[in-house]
């Protein structure tokens, strides 16, 4: 190199610092919050609301323990498990999922957002089939406290799973699209973190109301 002569490196240069960061670039920065606000909002409400249910049924178990190991007996422990796990799933597809689409790796994101959809929706035909055995055994609302809890806390979590479920189908559409900016990162982020909660609610809920004496 003559005197004088200097070669600026990458990202130094007037021109290379004025370029408008990649989206994997523009979100590393130490302290960030994936998502929205408006999301983490709706999320820590969520799980302040569950928590209240799940001590309203700890007080109502300890009340009538009989009754409770004996109505917890009747559950398909297997079905509870196998659910676990697809939405365990589910949460690692999402997760490589917003990874590929900050890497651009447009073929592989959509298919992985599908995956975790194809297990939400098998999470939702075993629940199916759960409530269906409970109702031909003319098993309800009102057979007893047990019950009603069971109903209550599963069916809202399966509401959150559906509500889920379209949000995944939003994440896929986005991950389609041919260049995907920072403002479309907190989207799929902001899914993502919802998706991850019903997941979370689940792994407590499934202890609780099936495991747990």
């Amino acid at each position: 190199m003559s005197s004088g002569e200097f070669t600026a490196p990458a990202g130094i240069d007037g021109a290379a610092s004025d370029a408008a960061p990649t989206p994997r670039q523009g979100r590393t920065f130490a302290g960030h919050v994936p998502g929205e606000v408006g999301v983490w909002v709706l999320i820590l409400g969520d799980m302040t609301v569950f928590a209240l249910f799940f001590g309203v049924f700890m007080h109502y178990r300890d009340h009538a323990p009989a009754l409770f190991r004996h109505s917890q007996a009747t559950l398909n422990q297997t079905f509870g498990a196998v659910n676990t796990l697809l939405l365990l799933t589910s949460s690692l597809f999402v997760v490589l999922g917003v990874s590929a689409v900050r890497k651009r790796m447009r073929t592989v994101a959509p298919k992985l957002f599908l995956l975790a959809l194809c297990c939400g929706l098998a999470f939702s035909v075993i629940k199916v089939l759960e409530y269906s055995a409970k109702a031909r055994h003319g098993i309800g609302l009102n057979t007893n406290d047990f019950y009603m809890y069971y109903f209550i806390l599963t069916g809202i979590h399966f509401f959150h799973l559906i509500i889920g479920m379209g949000v995944l189908v939003f994440l896929w559409r986005l991950s389609l699209k041919p260049d995907v900016g920072t403002k479309q990162i907190q989207y799929l982020e902001a899914g993502a973190s919802y998706w991850h909660m019903v997941d979370l609610l689940w792994i407590v809920l499934f202890p609780l109301i099936y495991l747990v004496k």
